[in-house]
């Protein structure tokens, strides 16, 4: 199955029934499934005039207690922003794609991870933060929409699912999850009519700043309980020996993982961190590797985003390389295997030295 088309059946799956979009590539195929399916399963599809008008119709919906989504790319993320910061200071869960591309500005639709920075630190105004997956396989964009329904309803946030080009339009077997009867959501606060309660009133204009700061106080509290259940990452060691970790995600951990094993035949001990949650960052996983990690190397298709949350997770402790193509252009895992081995002749080298100094 294509893996835009699988994120748009895993949706429908967990209860999607609202979708607002307008097209840009590379996720286009995305909302043109939603278009076919939703109105199949009773669901709600609208191709809005713009991705302004999108966002506003996703925040709309949410707030009504609707179970929605939206999807664009880079650009279109960028325009979506101010609706992102109103639904997450009003608290409202939703659902948001993005297939990136290679900007800045209108950039290019070959694979690129140029958006770390715009999904991880929130990406519009406040004092705010999304949660943010990132699947690496199309069974993963699949699993990775139930879980952003769930994770978004639980913590009444909006979650982000970032892809890119590569991953929205290749083709894996995927096993869907199964179909499971939509009820309406429990939502006491949702602006579902009054009749026989006090009316609820969702926004997030604050004018009294005592009143702002509480709420502003509010939200951190929640991100930072977030932070400490929700940190997910994949630690790949075969042989449970590795001394160097290359660190990436989505598509750049696949060619990471080709490296991986193209160092590992050369003798080099190398194992891959996969983070799966980009916020929150899983700054736990690399807590538990000091133990024998000599260094970190981050691969991005950026020209380095990502690294700057490892080496706020390392905190000086070990050394943090970066290697990154950008434009769309795709690094080879040999390329990568040969800063592999730059690496472990600087790093490898002083311990034996010291090792056989003790000896």
């Amino acid at each position: 199955m294509k893996g835009l088309e699988a994120m748009g059946e895993a949706a429908i799956r967990a209860g999607c029934r609202y979708f607002f979009g307008y097209p840009i590539t590379p996720q286009s195929e995305l909302p043109e499934y939603m278009a076919r399916r939703l109105p199949e399963v009773g669901g709600v599809f609208l191709q809005a005039e713009s991705e302004v008008a999108a966002i506003n119709m996703v925040y709309g919906a949410a707030g009504a207690g609707g179970r929605v989504m939206t999807s664009s790319s880079s650009p279109g993320i960028s325009l979506k922003q101010e609706g992102i910061s109103y639904i997450a200071g009003a608290e409202l869960p939703c659902v948001i794609v993005n297939m990136m591309r290679g900007g800045p500005g209108l950039g290019g639709i070959h694979p690129s991870q140029a958006d770390y920075f715009q999904a991880t630190r929130g990406g519009g105004h406040g004092d705010y933060r999304l949660i943010v997956l990132a699947p690496a396989s199309v069974q993963e964009l699949a699993d990775s929409m139930v879980d952003a329904f769930e994770l978004a309803e639980r913590y009444r946030i909006p979650v982000m699912v970032v892809g890119d080009g590569l991953l929205g339009q290749m083709m894996e077997p995927v096993v869907l999850p199964p179909e499971r009867p939509v009820e309406p959501p429990h939502r006491p606060w949702a602006t579902t009519g009054a009749r026989g309660r006090p009316p609820n009133v969702i926004n997030s204009f604050c004018l009294d700043p005592a009143e702002l700061e509480a709420h502003n106080l509010r939200l951190q509290q929640k991100h930072r309980a977030i932070e400490q259940a929700e940190q997910r990452a994949v630690v790949e060691d075969p042989d449970g020996r590795s001394r160097l970790f290359l660190v990436a995600y989505g598509t750049a951990a696949r060619i990471a993982r080709a490296a991986m094993r193209t160092a590992r035949r050369a003798g080099i001990p190398v194992g891959l961190v996969r983070p799966v949650t980009l916020w929150p960052f899983p700054r736990s996983t690399f807590d538990g590797l000091m133990d024998r990690a000599l260094g970190f190397l981050t691969v991005e298709l950026s020209l380095g985003q990502m690294v700057e949350d490892v080496r706020l997770a390392v905190e000086g402790r070990r050394p943090v390389l970066f290697y990154g193509r950008t434009g769309g252009m795709l690094p080879e895992p040999e390329e990568i295997a040969v800063r592999l081995e730059s690496m472990w002749q600087q790093l490898a080298a002083p311990t034996a030295t010291a090792s056989q100094t003790r000896g």
